[in-house]
């Protein structure tokens, strides 16, 4: 059988042609299943040496809050010297690897204005069905990722489209967001004006004509700040697109730039591996913090806190939420966590950060686009058309996703070794940057979702 055993310490290997486990060695019921060197759960009944291991032998460990002491264990990055890009700098100093016009509802209510302006216009619009009828908290995290995208450096003009009556109305947007570039981003409320999509145009035409004058010039690979994500996880997406994108992590990292992980109930059963990486006491506190707020976020709801994966997850070889927990954080690299933030708080720290926010994949990438991330790298094994409001690169676990999906991928990192594939994807980040459209954004799949944990009147 060809297999790979991805630690040392593991007592199963992966199965290169299925993605799924088998024991390299007898596993007595109740002993740990242990895969990446860390428990992935335990077994359920005595498993032979050779036999597969899957969920009708193993079951995850996952349960209570738990507490944590700060042990770091982590290695500086040596500094590397950044590759250029050609980006568009704006005023405030930002870059935006795009120069796109977008449109922004306040509301839910303006969508189909939004949409028909987009129509005429060419101006991309981010549709969502929030802004009313929110309360508190629920109502603050709206408000948050809709600044965030407003104040994305990726877009070259934003009209900010509201209704008039509603909670999140044009003025509360306004006083929320704080300073904004007024030639960048114009204001509507359709309740105040006879012809709102007349108007709409106008106030486009201008966006676009101000974008128009603007011009890439290169900058530093410094000035990057890179989204992780990986969605419809298989088997190898923890030995392979994860891992290569590890690789790239620890790069970007190295060379001054930001990195940004976050889907935080897929950090369960491997926190620990962040936690030892974690700069600073405070820093580690506020990961404890994001770790246990999540969970106590499932048990408030009557939810289990393991549960997870997919059916599409186990299919693909994935048994338990650690299993997939640790594969995911391999997106990370090996880099130091230099801060934790909450949702809609933008990443300016150079290094690894973590985000608080779900794993839901829609809603996964527009808070890291609303964190201020240029463009998202996309793990996928199962494979999907998703794409967000910026450029989000799909990376294939494996070549037969790859190839059969090659409409939805960009990039396969199965086949060389982790560092040729990291060398390719780094090549791939370039091309983007400059310019080159990602196939979401060739097939016009755009969408956003924000988070919703609240009361609706």
């Amino acid at each position: 059988m060809d297999a790979v055993i991805i630690d040392e310490k593991d007592n199963v290997c992966v199965n290169l042609k299925t993605g799924h486990k088998f024991a390299l060695c007898d596993i007595a019921e109740g002993n740990d299943v242990i895969k990446y060197g860390y428990p992935i759960g335990y077994a359920t009944v005595n498993i032979k040496k050779g036999e597969s291991v899957h969920s009708h032998n193993m079951k995850t460990k996952l349960g209570d809050i738990l507490s944590y002491e700060y042990n770091p264990n982590f290695k500086k990055p040596a500094p590397k010297e950044p590759f250029y890009i050609n980006a568009y700098v704006r005023e405030n100093g930002d870059i935006g690897l795009r120069n796109e016009i977008w449109i922004i509802p306040t509301v839910g209510c303006v969508n189909s204005i939004a949409k028909e302006l987009s129509e005429k216009t060419g101006a991309i619009c981010f549709s969502h069905p929030y802004g009313c009828s929110q309360l508190g908290d629920d109502m603050k995290i709206t408000q948050m990722i809709l600044r965030g995208l407003i104040k994305h450096p990726n877009a070259g003009g934003v009209l900010v489209l509201g209704l008039g009556c509603e909670n999140n109305n044009i003025s509360e947007m306004k006083n929320f967001s704080g300073d904004f570039d007024e030639n960048r981003v114009k204001f509507l409320s359709v309740q105040d004006c006879e012809d709102e999509l007349g108007e709409g145009v106008k106030l486009i035409e201008q966006l676009q004509k101000n974008a128009s004058r603007d011009e890439r010039r290169q900058v530093p690979a410094s000035k990057l700040k890179i989204g992780l994500k990986c969605g419809g996880s298989d088997g190898f997406s923890g030995i392979t697109a994860n891992a290569v994108v590890g690789a790239v992590t620890d790069e970007i990292c190295a060379m001054g730039g930001i990195a940004v992980l976050t889907e935080v109930p897929e950090m369960f059963g491997a926190e620990r591996v962040l936690f030892e990486r974690c700069i600073s006491k405070d820093v580690f506190d506020k990961g404890v913090n994001l770790i246990n707020r999540f969970k106590q976020y499932f048990i408030n709801h009557g939810e289990p806190v393991s549960e997870n994966p997919s059916p599409g997850n186990k299919e693909g070889g994935i048994t338990t939420l650690e299993e997939k927990s640790l594969g995911c954080v391999q997106k990370g690299g090996a880099a130091p966590v230099v801060d934790v933030l909450d949702y809609g708080e933008t990443a300016v720290k150079p290094g690894l950060n973590l985000l608080n926010g779900p794993g839901n994949d829609i809603v996964s990438i527009t808070n890291l686009a609303a964190a201020g991330c240029h463009l998202i790298l996309f793990t996928t094994g199962r494979g999907t058309p998703l794409g967000g409001a910026v450029p989000t690169i799909k990376i294939a676990s494996n070549n037969t996703i790859a190839e059969r999906k090659s409409h939805w991928i960009d990039f396969s990192s199965y086949g060389s070794d982790k560092k040729t594939k990291a060398d390719e994807l780094s090549e791939l980040i370039k091309r983007v940057a400059d310019g080159e459209l990602t196939k979401n954004e060739v097939n016009g799949n755009r969408e956003i979702a924000i988070f919703k944990d609240g009361v609706t009147l």
